[in-house]
């Protein structure tokens, strides 16, 4: 091997191996820790940890409130899923025309992503119980007047609220990088051969933008089951559990129940529930892209 083909594969290790090392540490390691916890019985305290087998995993299948948080979490991956992507494209698609201010606009839109989430939590929060009842003063509309956070079905609609409001913004911007993609001869075409608007998004737009579909919802489905800071937040799981996110609940057992073992097999049996549902939908859409 010649020195300087020995000189570049040093230098490639030099640059490559601390993001390598900082992966296995704090990715791989607890990773493959939380699976070995899971077949054990530890408080996460004690000295004493005793090995549990499959225990773990049998009790899952008769916790009550273990299935009440899934269900709530498909319920918000689903509905806030549909309405983030709804939100992000719509925005592209205005923000694509020539519009004078469209580049402000961009900005605009993009800027509450920059925040982090707990943050947006507490403004939120602020905003939930001190200006709604403001607006419901002046506006005299009966749903600003309700507290959101203390009853079930407007809690789960202000964690929407609160997540479109904060992730639409980084998906317009991957919707728009797919629309401006598209051959703008391609539209006056269709243009010419009297194909209105509506017919272009969805016989021309859309199935060229698949690619970007398929990021986007991946995206959302994925964020929207780790769904923890807005959660924790918000509404801290209340009231009465009702809004209560796996990874929230997860996170309830390890560190304030002390089940550190249990609440890791719940996190095994999350990452392969969460692993599965994005794999399929990558695997579904990616047969409907089209090739430009």
């Amino acid at each position: 091997m010649s020195r300087s083909k020995t000189r570049k594969i040093w230098i490639y290790i030099a640059f490559v191996s601390p993001a390598v090392l900082f992966f296995a540490l704090f990715i791989m390691l607890p990773f493959f820790r939380a699976i070995i916890f899971s077949f054990q019985d530890w408080n996460g305290i004690s000295r004493d940890i005793k090995w549990a087998g499959l225990s773990n995993y049998k009790r899952l299948l008769h916790d009550i409130d273990h299935i009440k948080s899934f269900v709530f979490t498909i319920k918000y991956v689903v509905v806030s899923t549909i309405l983030v992507n709804l939100a992000g494209f719509a925005l592209a698609f205005v923000l694509n025309m020539a519009l004078k201010t469209k580049n402000a606009l961009r900005t605009v839109f993009f800027l509450p992503h920059v925040i982090g989430s707990l943050i947006i939590g507490f403004i939120w929060q602020f905003i939930i119980t001190r200006g709604f009842p403001q607006i419901a003063s002046v506006t005299g509309i009966s749903i600003f007047e309700k507290n959101w956070l203390s009853l079930p079905d407007y809690a789960f609609w202000a964690l929407v609220l609160v997540n479109v409001w904060h992730y639409a913004g980084y998906l317009m911007i991957i919707y728009l990088a797919a629309l401006q993609g598209i051959p703008s001869d391609l539209l006056e075409a269709a243009q010419i051969d009297g194909a209105n608007r509506w017919h272009r998004l969805r016989s021309i737009i859309i199935p060229l933008i698949m690619p970007a579909i398929t990021v986007c919802l991946f995206l959302a489905i994925s964020h929207g089951f780790k769904v923890f800071d807005l959660n924790f937040v918000l509404t801290h799981g209340g009231p009465f559990g009702s809004t209560e996110s796996l990874a929230l609940h997860i996170y309830l057992d390890a560190f304030t129940k002390n089940e550190y073992t249990y609440a890791s097999a719940k996190s095994v049996v999350f990452f392969l529930i969460l692993a599965s549902v994005t794999v399929i939908q990558v695997f579904l859409l990616k047969r409907k892209e089209v090739e430009m």
